[in-house]
């Protein structure tokens, strides 16, 4: 009984000793700073020390945009770190490339950025000819050009309405993929298919302009623009979206450059390198146009950015069929590299058997290696070419923009509060397809 007397007095002394214990650590406050949460409101936070949490958001989840998982800790509503987890989507194009000629892998271009795919394919394709010392005549390069500038206008329409969607602004998106859908008219009149358009070739494009195409280009580019005044309207200046975007993921010049962002990126930063300007091709150096450049860097910086570039497209696109050469389409004088066209081979040997070699063997390519980009919608798209001579590329890689404007996610999202991960993400417009390849 003694014992049993001893070992209750114990028990009750040991829970006596535990809640004083936890009323201690219940009233002993740590005052900490909140890093700029803190200095925005000026003062210091007072808050119970606790564990921070981890997240992952994604890969299916629609704030990504894709196959993108972000792997984050949290401590209460605010990213400590964030580490983007990539791969999702990789389908081994580069490798494929190995393994086919260069006009068989003109399709796998298309599912880069597959919000853009007529701009793909011309980058590649003039790589391709810049390796064989070939140049295409002015109409091919005329028709590239509106190739190039339409994709900018679709790609850039539809990252705005998502964008204005991923603030809360349905309305914003409901406008621009109405004007989307009618590009997507244009680009099936002219190769063929809405969305993967495969449309280029090395040495030209598949087929010239069907009649009257101009005319309809020139209608859209007259509709296009009270539209994007709209939206204007609505999202500019609009209290909720600047709340918030503005102040929002700021990337300072010097880090834009650090961490490889192109396109309008990197031109929010304040850095206005533009490849159609500084390393003109296409003859981009005829038109006059204007490079948009922001000042802080952060999201409602490129927000503007986008809206700008659509009105300056639809400035080239006029002044490119203003000025719309005649000639022929692709280079004539590339016998071993453009397939002849279909009426000849159904008539002439010679053109037969050129055909022949080119779809069996793929357009002969002299052995070197090349390096091109061009100003796409997102950015810089690079393809890197080696040959040993023949059809086929003995290496390739490609240098996607999503892939470089998503590597500063881990020092540009630490800091935000988990509701700002939604409008940065969609501020960098990054498409899965070219970051993953």
């Amino acid at each position: 009984k003694r014992s049993q007397a001893l070992g209750t007095r114990a028990g009750q002394s040991k829970r006596r000793n535990q809640r004083t214990n936890f009323l201690d650590m219940a009233t002993t406050t740590k005052e900490i700073s909140i890093g700029d949460l803190g200095a925005r409101s000026g003062e210091h936070e007072t808050e119970l020390q606790g564990e921070t949490m981890a997240l992952n958001v994604g890969p299916s989840h629609p704030t990504t945009h894709g196959v993108l998982r972000l792997k984050m800790e949290l401590d209460g509503d605010v990213v400590k770190s964030c580490d983007p987890v990539l791969g999702y989507l990789h389908r081994g194009d580069e490798k494929i490339a190995e393994n086919m000629t260069y006009n068989q892998f003109v399709p796998y271009t298309d599912r880069l950025d597959y919000l853009a795919p007529l701009a793909n394919n011309v980058a590649y394709a003039m790589a391709v000819e810049k390796l064989a010392n070939l140049e295409v005549p002015e109409r091919c390069e005329a028709i590239r050009v509106l190739c190039c500038e339409l994709a900018r206008v679709s790609s850039h329409l539809l990252g705005v309405g998502v964008y204005g969607m991923d603030a809360g602004a349905w309305t914003v998106f409901m406008y621009t993929f109405t004007e989307r859908e009618k590009l997507y008219t244009l680009f099936e009149e002219l190769t063929g298919a809405r969305f993967t358009t495969s449309y280029t070739r090395i040495g030209g494009v598949a087929r010239d302009i069907p009649d009257g195409w101009l005319g309809r280009v020139l209608e859209f580019c007259k509709g296009v623009l009270p539209v994007l005044d709209q939206v204007d309207k609505l999202l500019t200046r609009n209290r909720i979206f600047m709340d918030r975007t503005v102040g929002i993921g700021a990337i300072s010049k010097e880090d834009a450059i650090t961490y490889g962002l192109t396109g309008p990126n990197l031109r929010a930063s304040g850095l206005g390198l533009d490849l159609r300007k500084d390393k003109p091709y296409l003859g981009y150096e005829k038109f006059d146009f204007e490079v948009p450049v922001g000042t802080t860097g952060d999201c409602y910086d490129r927000y503007l950015m986008r809206a700008e570039e659509i009105r300056q497209s639809v400035s080239i696109i006029r002044q490119c069929i203003d000025q719309f050469p005649e000639g022929s389409y692709y280079a004539e004088d590339a016998k071993k590299i453009f397939a002849p066209q279909k009426a000849k081979v159904l008539t002439s040997m010679e053109e037969l058997i050129q055909n022949f070699m080119i779809v069996t063997e793929g357009p002969q390519i002299p052995a070197g290696e090349v390096y091109f980009e061009a100003e796409n919608p997102k950015g810089a798209l690079g393809f890197f070419i080696v040959s040993k001579g023949g059809g086929v590329p003995y290496r390739l890689k490609i240098r996607g923009p999503s892939f470089c404007n998503l590597s500063i996610l881990d020092k540009l999202i630490p800091g935000h509060y988990l509701t700002d991960i939604t409008v940065i993400l969609g501020s960098l417009d990054f498409v899965m397809g070219e970051c993953d390849r």
